[in-house]
């Protein structure tokens, strides 16, 4: 029966990890706000956020595109050395996978959630998936926070927003950034979306379906005016870095942006729930 649903659960899966090679394309590096730069790959986000007494960097991309995050920094002036915390939007291995190299590289401190402490310190997903596995290079974290905690480095201040669902510890951050001297809200989201986890019988995250309607409850009531996310594609950031490189502005400002990616997460959510709830394979486990 087992391997019955693991070879179903394939086929009927979206495929959402499987390897994307455009997880590890160089990308040019491109300024949002005063103080923020995404400084990822093609297709994953990470962000440096600039003070005078150092710098943040949230995220890292997978282990190979780890060179085209440090090549990024580089090219646009920073220092790896000035890097002072390295923090994670949630352990999975196309955000984390090129953090024990940057670690290394930069000397920095790597905060995460307590949540997400054993699978970053073991190398591997802390969940049960459709089909699917996921590794890392391990790493050792040097502080966890809670909700609501903040990391503060000269004037920055991130405020951690507790998320789970796409993992147990998943971490979405809150702060304000100056843009061509107006104050913006910025939030970094952590994913919203299922991953081809099992959202039934998942016997290692068995409070899964709970986290999620918790987090999409939650985020309902957060606002922010820029919406930053793990993977550019699902808030259109190519799309507002060409248009502020030719000429608007505020491009990258969108104060509804967050709600229409919540309610499009929790429809997509409730949907994969309803479809693994018609599986017999994964109801009988």
């Amino acid at each position: 029966m087992k391997k019955m649903f693991a070879l179903g659960a394939i086929l009927l899966s979206n495929l959402s990890f499987a390897d994307d090679p455009s997880w590890s394309a160089p990308h040019a590096p491109y300024q949002i706000t005063d103080n923020i730069y995404a400084v990822g790959t093609e297709g994953i986000g990470v962000y440096l956020i600039t003070s005078p007494k150092g710098h943040i960097l949230l995220d890292a991309s997978t282990e190979q595109g780890a060179t085209v995050v440090e090549a990024n920094i580089k090219s646009l002036g920073f220092k790896l050395k000035d890097i002072k915390y390295l923090i994670e939007n949630h352990a999975h291995s196309d955000h984390v996978g090129g953090m024990a190299k940057l670690k290394k590289d930069t000397g920095a401190k790597l905060i995460s959630s307590k949540a997400d402490l054993h699978a970053l310190e073991t190398g591997k997903l802390d969940g049960e998936t459709l089909g699917w596995d996921d590794k890392f290079p391990k790493m050792k974290v040097d502080r966890t926070i809670n909700d609501g905690e903040k990391v503060s480095l000269g004037d920055v201040n991130l405020q951690a927003l507790l998320t789970p669902g796409h993992t147990k510890g998943c971490t979405s951050w809150l702060t304000e950034s100056k843009d061509r001297g107006v104050t913006r809200r910025v939030i970094f989201v952590c994913s919203l979306t299922v991953a081809d986890q099992r959202l039934i019988n998942n016997n290692v995250y068995p409070t899964i379906v709970e986290d999620f309607r918790s987090t999409y409850d939650r985020l309902k009531k957060a606002e922010a005016d820029v919406v930053l996310v793990g993977h550019p594609v699902m808030a259109n950031l190519e799309e507002k870095r060409v248009a502020k490189e030719k000429g608007k502005g505020d491009a990258f400002v969108d104060a509804d942006e967050l709600q229409r990616l919540v309610a499009k997460s929790e429809e997509k959510f409730e949907a994969e729930l309803k479809r693994q709830q018609s599986l017999p394979a994964v109801k009988a486990e």
